[in-house]
């Protein structure tokens, strides 16, 4: 049997052990916590033909891409946004063809691979998508480029 005295050492030996489980698994919290902040970036992009642009930013998370931006047709244009790790394609979409109007066009771009997605591909084009109007390559570290590098 256990008599009052060694149910004390007990509790106190059970409250130490916690308070230092505790304290070691809030420190790895903490390292936990700060790993998805540092893989996270933005960039503003800006892709202009003639009276017609495509102008907002992308933010990119661990495992996509979100794209927000404005989108203003003269004629008729569409535009493209797909997401790249390194060289490979991992997803792109599309708004319709717009003629001659404006608003939003926000897209989610799927970086399903470890590391995620490190840059993108914006673009413009007439009612045909071969026909590259306009372009900018953006980039996780923050800065987008005119065309696609």
């Amino acid at each position: 049997m256990v008599g009052l005295k060694d149910t004390l050492k007990v509790k106190s030996r059970t409250r130490k052990v916690g308070v230092a489980v505790t304290a070691v698994a809030s420190a790895a919290g903490m390292v936990f916590a700060a790993t998805p902040a540092a893989a996270a970036g933005s960039a503003d992009f800006s892709v202009v033909y003639t009276a017609s642009y495509y102008k907002g930013t992308a933010t990119w998370s661990n495992r996509s891409v979100g794209v927000i931006g404005s989108f203003k047709a003269s004629n008729c244009r569409r535009v493209y946004v797909r997401a790249f790790a390194g060289s490979t394609s991992l997803d792109f979409q599309s708004s319709s063809t717009w003629c001659n109007r404006s608003g939003s066009a926000n897209f989610t771009l799927d970086a399903n691979v470890v590391g995620g997605s490190d840059n993108i591909w914006v673009y413009m084009t007439t009612e045909d998508p071969d026909n590259v109007l306009a372009a900018q390559t953006c980039y996780r570290s923050g800065y987008c480029v005119d065309g696609r590098v």
